[in-house]
């Protein structure tokens, strides 16, 4: 039986572990893939104690395959499905986890898979590139405008810096001094996060800045709240709703849609985008990738990649 990475109740990482379960049947508007590779994301883990997302109703039935992101080869598609065929090289976010030999994706979510883009680097992109590039454009700053990236030197952060950059904007990235010179690389200008964010700020653009892309929450988020004169221009993705509009921004609007998945992996192809891909582990050490997002020891993105 095909093989997966589960949690078979809400807890630690104890609550983990490889389950055999029924190779997966495609509903309508869904996509059966092998996968070659899932990446691992910080929300992987927090799904695992508990959390809820925005709209998430019910009750789960567990044991649940971990992983929100994967790229494989088709297998089967469901009813409805026009545009992809059994063979075809994909990437998307999942239905049924991606830690697994076999995960389901929402056609209206998935995209081939550009020759010139390895299953690796693909499988990373649904989540965090995606977040990063939505908010982008959900900001519509003109070529020259500054952009505040709060958070800069995690994932969503580090994709938002260089799309940013790629739209012609300049960026100035909030990190810890130890990723510093990563920020840097990313073409971004760095600044400390703590007490007087604002300040240090202005001291490198006294005029202020033109937008915000908050994943932090919190003091920073407050904070480079002031630097706006319009908070229209001031989005988060790491601020809880009420936080974020009473401060007059707006949560991050994902499009979640696989033309946004096109554009992203077209970025990657082109260089503006590197996913940075910092650890891989197999299958069989699924759990190992969780904890080096989970503990914080992982600079880059981790994937976990499935032998064919």
């Amino acid at each position: 039986m095909p093989k997966a990475y589960a949690y078979t109740r809400y807890g630690g990482p104890e609550t983990e572990t490889f389950v055999d379960v029924d190779r997966p049947s495609p509903g309508p508007g869904q996509i059966l893939v092998a996968v070659r590779a899932a990446g691992v994301n910080p929300v992987d883990w927090k799904l695992r104690t508990g959390f809820r997302r925005p709209g998430d109703t019910g009750e789960p039935e567990f044991p649940l395959v971990l992983g929100n992101e994967a790229a494989g080869v088709v297998e089967e598609v469901g009813e409805g499905v026009t545009g992809f065929a059994a063979g075809d090289a994909v990437f998307g976010n999942t239905v049924s986890g991606g830690y697994a030999e076999y995960a389901l994706l929402p056609a209206a979510v998935t995209a081939h898979l550009p020759r010139e883009l390895s299953f690796t680097d693909a499988a990373v992109l649904p989540v965090a590139a995606a977040t990063a590039y939505d908010g982008i454009r959900q900001l519509g700053l003109p070529a020259g405008a500054t952009l505040l990236v709060t958070g800069a030197g995690g994932g969503v952060g580090v994709a938002a810096v260089q799309i940013a950059r790629a739209f012609g904007l300049r960026v100035i990235g909030t990190a810890s001094e130890g990723k510093k010179e990563f920020v840097e690389r990313l073409g971004a200008v760095h600044i400390a996060p703590g007490p007087e964010l604002a300040a240090r700020v202005r001291a490198v653009t006294p005029e202020g800045v033109d937008g915000v892309y908050d994943l932090v929450g919190g003091e920073v988020l407050q904070e480079a709240a002031a630097l706006l004169t319009d908070r229209s221009r001031l989005i988060s993705a790491g601020a809880a709703q009420e936080e974020i509009e009473r401060l007059g921004g707006a949560r991050v609007a994902r499009a979640r849609t696989a033309a946004v998945l096109d554009e992203v992996a077209r970025l990657v192809v082109r260089g503006d985008l590197d996913p940075h891909i910092s650890r891989t582990f197999p299958l069989e050490r699924a759990g190992e990738a969780l904890r080096a997002v989970e503990e914080g020891h992982a600079r880059g993105k981790v994937v976990i990649e499935v032998a064919a």
